[in-house]
Protein backbone atom coordinates (compact mmCIF):
# COMPACT_ATOMS: atom_id res chain seq x y z
CA UNK A 1 0.00 0.00 0.00
CA UNK A 2 1.34 3.10 -1.15
CA UNK A 3 1.51 6.19 1.94
CA UNK A 4 1.99 9.07 -0.55
CA UNK A 5 -1.44 10.17 -2.39
CA UNK A 6 1.12 12.37 -4.13
CA UNK A 7 4.77 12.67 -4.51
CA UNK A 8 7.48 14.38 -6.92
CA UNK A 9 10.87 13.83 -7.55
CA UNK A 10 13.20 16.45 -8.99
CA UNK A 11 10.15 18.35 -10.49
CA UNK A 12 11.23 21.45 -11.70
CA UNK A 13 10.66 23.35 -15.40
CA UNK A 14 12.61 26.27 -17.89
CA UNK A 15 10.81 29.12 -19.46
CA UNK A 16 14.16 29.83 -21.71
CA UNK A 17 17.03 30.47 -19.42
CA UNK A 18 14.88 31.07 -16.48
CA UNK A 19 13.98 28.03 -14.01
CA UNK A 20 11.03 28.48 -12.68
CA UNK A 21 11.17 25.58 -10.70
CA UNK A 22 13.83 23.23 -9.97
CA UNK A 23 14.60 19.86 -8.11
CA UNK A 24 10.91 20.16 -6.41
CA UNK A 25 10.97 17.13 -3.77
CA UNK A 26 7.35 16.68 -1.78
CA UNK A 27 5.79 13.55 -0.32
CA UNK A 28 1.55 14.27 0.81
CA UNK A 29 0.24 11.72 2.79
CA UNK A 30 -3.57 10.45 2.22
CA UNK A 31 -5.63 13.06 3.87
CA UNK A 32 -3.40 15.81 4.80
CA UNK A 33 -3.70 19.13 4.34
CA UNK A 34 -0.87 20.32 3.28
CA UNK A 35 0.67 24.09 2.48
CA UNK A 36 2.84 25.30 -0.70
CA UNK A 37 3.84 28.57 0.47
CA UNK A 38 6.65 31.04 -0.55
CA UNK A 39 6.95 34.90 -1.21
CA UNK A 40 5.41 36.14 -4.67
CA UNK A 41 7.17 34.72 -7.66
CA UNK A 42 8.58 31.54 -6.05
CA UNK A 43 7.17 29.43 -7.85
CA UNK A 44 4.40 28.12 -6.11
CA UNK A 45 1.09 28.15 -9.06
CA UNK A 46 4.13 26.55 -11.41
CA UNK A 47 4.60 23.67 -9.53
CA UNK A 48 0.47 23.35 -9.90
CA UNK A 49 0.45 24.09 -13.48
CA UNK A 50 2.94 20.77 -13.46
CA UNK A 51 0.69 18.71 -11.54
CA UNK A 52 -2.50 19.84 -13.43
CA UNK A 53 -1.08 19.32 -17.12
CA UNK A 54 -0.97 23.26 -18.07
CA UNK A 55 3.09 22.89 -18.25
CA UNK A 56 5.10 19.99 -19.00
CA UNK A 57 8.03 19.02 -16.67
CA UNK A 58 11.63 19.13 -17.89
CA UNK A 59 12.82 17.88 -15.61
CA UNK A 60 11.47 15.43 -12.95
CA UNK A 61 8.24 13.50 -12.54
CA UNK A 62 5.44 12.90 -9.78
CA UNK A 63 2.78 10.33 -9.17
CA UNK A 64 -0.57 10.22 -7.77
CA UNK A 65 -1.40 7.37 -5.63
CA UNK A 66 1.86 5.60 -6.51
CA UNK A 67 0.89 5.98 -10.67
CA UNK A 68 3.30 8.09 -13.05
CA UNK A 69 1.03 10.64 -14.45
CA UNK A 70 3.54 12.78 -15.95
CA UNK A 71 3.06 14.33 -19.12
CA UNK A 72 -0.70 13.48 -19.00
CA UNK A 73 -2.82 15.73 -20.67
CA UNK A 74 -4.90 18.28 -18.00
CA UNK A 75 -8.03 15.90 -18.91
CA UNK A 76 -6.50 12.62 -18.56
CA UNK A 77 -4.68 14.16 -14.86
CA UNK A 78 -7.91 15.23 -14.21
CA UNK A 79 -9.61 11.89 -14.33
CA UNK A 80 -6.80 10.24 -12.84
CA UNK A 81 -7.94 12.49 -9.85
CA UNK A 82 -6.53 15.64 -9.50
CA UNK A 83 -8.77 18.95 -9.34
CA UNK A 84 -7.89 22.54 -9.00
CA UNK A 85 -9.04 25.77 -8.34
CA UNK A 86 -7.35 29.51 -9.69
CA UNK A 87 -6.31 31.94 -7.76
CA UNK A 88 -8.24 34.30 -10.22
CA UNK A 89 -11.87 32.60 -10.06
CA UNK A 90 -12.46 30.66 -13.00
CA UNK A 91 -16.23 30.11 -13.30
CA UNK A 92 -18.88 30.09 -16.43
CA UNK A 93 -20.43 33.42 -15.21
CA UNK A 94 -23.32 33.12 -17.55
CA UNK A 95 -24.44 30.16 -16.51
CA UNK A 96 -25.94 28.99 -12.88
CA UNK A 97 -24.96 28.30 -9.78
CA UNK A 98 -26.43 24.93 -9.86
CA UNK A 99 -24.93 24.21 -13.78
CA UNK A 100 -21.77 25.44 -12.96
CA UNK A 101 -21.26 22.32 -10.70
CA UNK A 102 -23.04 19.89 -13.15
CA UNK A 103 -20.24 20.59 -15.28
CA UNK A 104 -18.21 18.91 -13.12
CA UNK A 105 -20.39 16.07 -12.90
CA UNK A 106 -20.21 15.27 -16.95
CA UNK A 107 -16.94 12.92 -16.49
CA UNK A 108 -19.02 10.48 -13.80
CA UNK A 109 -19.63 7.27 -15.32
CA UNK A 110 -22.85 7.13 -13.05
CA UNK A 111 -23.99 10.25 -15.07
CA UNK A 112 -22.74 8.92 -18.57
CA UNK A 113 -25.34 8.73 -21.58
CA UNK A 114 -24.36 8.62 -25.44
CA UNK A 115 -24.86 11.79 -27.66
CA UNK A 116 -27.39 9.86 -29.30
CA UNK A 117 -29.14 9.83 -26.31
CA UNK A 118 -28.78 12.87 -25.47
CA UNK A 119 -29.61 14.63 -29.36
CA UNK A 120 -33.24 12.37 -29.04
CA UNK A 121 -33.65 13.62 -25.64
CA UNK A 122 -34.53 10.15 -24.77
CA UNK A 123 -35.56 8.69 -21.07
CA UNK A 124 -31.75 8.30 -20.05
CA UNK A 125 -31.23 11.69 -20.92
CA UNK A 126 -33.49 13.31 -18.44
CA UNK A 127 -32.83 10.86 -15.96
CA UNK A 128 -29.18 11.67 -16.32
CA UNK A 129 -29.81 15.00 -16.05
CA UNK A 130 -32.02 14.81 -13.19
CA UNK A 131 -29.47 12.84 -11.12
CA UNK A 132 -27.07 15.19 -11.54
CA UNK A 133 -28.73 17.91 -10.63
CA UNK A 134 -29.52 16.61 -7.43
CA UNK A 135 -26.20 15.44 -6.85
CA UNK A 136 -25.15 19.20 -7.50
CA UNK A 137 -27.57 20.31 -4.84
CA UNK A 138 -26.01 17.87 -2.43
CA UNK A 139 -22.40 19.53 -2.79
CA UNK A 140 -24.23 23.22 -3.19
CA UNK A 141 -25.45 22.60 0.37
CA UNK A 142 -22.32 21.80 1.67
CA UNK A 143 -20.88 25.25 1.54
CA UNK A 144 -24.55 26.78 2.12
CA UNK A 145 -25.28 27.71 -1.91
CA UNK A 146 -28.45 25.52 -2.21
CA UNK A 147 -30.25 28.99 -1.86
CA UNK A 148 -28.41 30.42 -4.61
CA UNK A 149 -28.63 27.95 -7.25
CA UNK A 150 -30.59 28.81 -9.99
CA UNK A 151 -28.94 32.28 -10.09
CA UNK A 152 -26.16 33.18 -11.77
CA UNK A 153 -22.55 32.64 -10.65
CA UNK A 154 -21.47 36.12 -11.62
CA UNK A 155 -24.02 37.51 -9.18
CA UNK A 156 -22.66 36.03 -6.55
CA UNK A 157 -20.21 38.04 -3.91
CA UNK A 158 -16.60 36.92 -3.70
CA UNK A 159 -16.65 35.01 -0.94
CA UNK A 160 -19.44 32.32 -2.35
CA UNK A 161 -17.91 32.15 -6.33
CA UNK A 162 -14.89 31.31 -3.70
CA UNK A 163 -16.93 28.60 -2.91
CA UNK A 164 -18.30 27.49 -6.31
CA UNK A 165 -15.40 27.20 -7.23
CA UNK A 166 -14.46 24.45 -4.86
CA UNK A 167 -18.02 22.90 -4.73
CA UNK A 168 -17.70 22.66 -9.14
CA UNK A 169 -13.52 20.93 -8.56
CA UNK A 170 -15.15 18.38 -6.25
CA UNK A 171 -18.11 17.45 -8.13
CA UNK A 172 -15.19 15.52 -10.69
CA UNK A 173 -14.34 13.32 -7.83
CA UNK A 174 -10.92 13.97 -7.11
CA UNK A 175 -8.58 12.17 -4.55
CA UNK A 176 -6.58 15.40 -4.05
CA UNK A 177 -7.78 18.84 -4.67
CA UNK A 178 -5.57 21.69 -5.34
CA UNK A 179 -6.36 25.16 -3.76
CA UNK A 180 -4.91 28.38 -5.26
CA UNK A 181 -5.19 31.01 -2.69
CA UNK A 182 -8.80 29.93 -1.56
CA UNK A 183 -8.79 32.61 1.09
CA UNK A 184 -7.93 35.43 -0.80
CA UNK A 185 -10.04 38.62 -0.63
CA UNK A 186 -11.70 36.97 1.88
CA UNK A 187 -13.25 38.65 5.05
CA UNK A 188 -11.85 36.92 8.62
CA UNK A 189 -15.26 35.46 9.38
CA UNK A 190 -15.18 34.32 5.76
CA UNK A 191 -11.97 32.69 6.06
CA UNK A 192 -12.75 31.48 9.58
CA UNK A 193 -15.54 29.44 8.15
CA UNK A 194 -13.30 28.19 5.44
CA UNK A 195 -11.48 26.49 7.38
CA UNK A 196 -13.82 24.59 8.78
CA UNK A 197 -15.34 23.58 5.20
CA UNK A 198 -11.72 22.81 4.06
CA UNK A 199 -11.41 20.12 7.41
CA UNK A 200 -14.83 18.78 6.56
CA UNK A 201 -14.29 18.18 2.80
CA UNK A 202 -11.31 16.55 3.50
CA UNK A 203 -12.91 14.49 6.42
CA UNK A 204 -16.28 13.64 4.41
CA UNK A 205 -15.21 13.09 0.73
CA UNK A 206 -11.71 11.39 1.64
CA UNK A 207 -9.51 13.12 0.21
CA UNK A 208 -6.58 15.01 0.14
CA UNK A 209 -6.04 18.91 -0.05
CA UNK A 210 -2.61 20.92 -1.53
CA UNK A 211 -2.69 25.00 -1.11
CA UNK A 212 -0.90 27.76 -1.74
CA UNK A 213 -1.91 30.40 0.70
CA UNK A 214 0.08 33.74 1.37
CA UNK A 215 -2.87 34.11 4.64
CA UNK A 216 0.59 32.26 7.70
CA UNK A 217 -2.82 32.55 10.02
CA UNK A 218 -4.70 30.67 7.62
CA UNK A 219 -2.31 28.23 6.90
CA UNK A 220 -0.86 27.80 10.29
CA UNK A 221 -4.16 26.75 11.36
CA UNK A 222 -5.42 24.91 8.95
CA UNK A 223 -2.02 22.47 7.15
CA UNK A 224 -0.73 19.54 9.10
CA UNK A 225 2.61 20.28 6.94
CA UNK A 226 4.30 22.89 4.93
CA UNK A 227 6.84 23.08 1.69
CA UNK A 228 8.17 26.40 1.50
CA UNK A 229 9.43 27.39 -1.71
CA UNK A 230 11.87 30.63 -3.03
CA UNK A 231 12.95 31.20 -6.35
CA UNK A 232 11.72 28.17 -7.77
CA UNK A 233 13.69 25.63 -5.03
CA UNK A 234 12.45 24.32 -1.84
CA UNK A 235 13.47 26.62 0.91
CA UNK A 236 12.24 24.69 4.26
CA UNK A 237 9.52 21.74 4.66
CA UNK A 238 8.26 19.64 7.56
CA UNK A 239 5.32 19.88 10.13
CA UNK A 240 3.72 23.67 9.92
CA UNK A 241 5.08 24.97 13.46
CA UNK A 242 8.66 23.89 12.39
CA UNK A 243 8.76 25.35 9.16
CA UNK A 244 7.36 28.76 9.76
CA UNK A 245 9.87 28.92 12.75
CA UNK A 246 12.58 28.38 10.29
CA UNK A 247 14.84 31.23 10.13
CA UNK A 248 15.29 31.10 6.65
CA UNK A 249 11.77 30.99 6.22
CA UNK A 250 11.09 34.13 8.08
CA UNK A 251 14.28 36.00 6.12
CA UNK A 252 12.49 35.44 2.80
CA UNK A 253 9.05 36.74 3.77
CA UNK A 254 10.72 39.82 5.92
CA UNK A 255 13.49 40.27 3.83
CA UNK A 256 17.23 41.19 5.43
Amino acid sequence: MNDYILETKDLGISFGGLKAAQNVNIKIKKNQIYGLIGPNGAGKTTIFNLLTGVYKPTTGTFFLDGEEICGLSQEKINHKGIARTFQNIRLFNNMTVVRNVMVGLHNDPAFKCTVWESFLRLPRHFKSEKAMRERAKELLKIFDLDDERNNYACNLPYGKQRKLEIARALATNPKLLLLDEPAAGMNPHETEDLEKTVRFIRDEFDLTVLLIEHDMKFVAGLCDELTVLNFGTVLAEGDTRTALQDPEVIRAYIGG
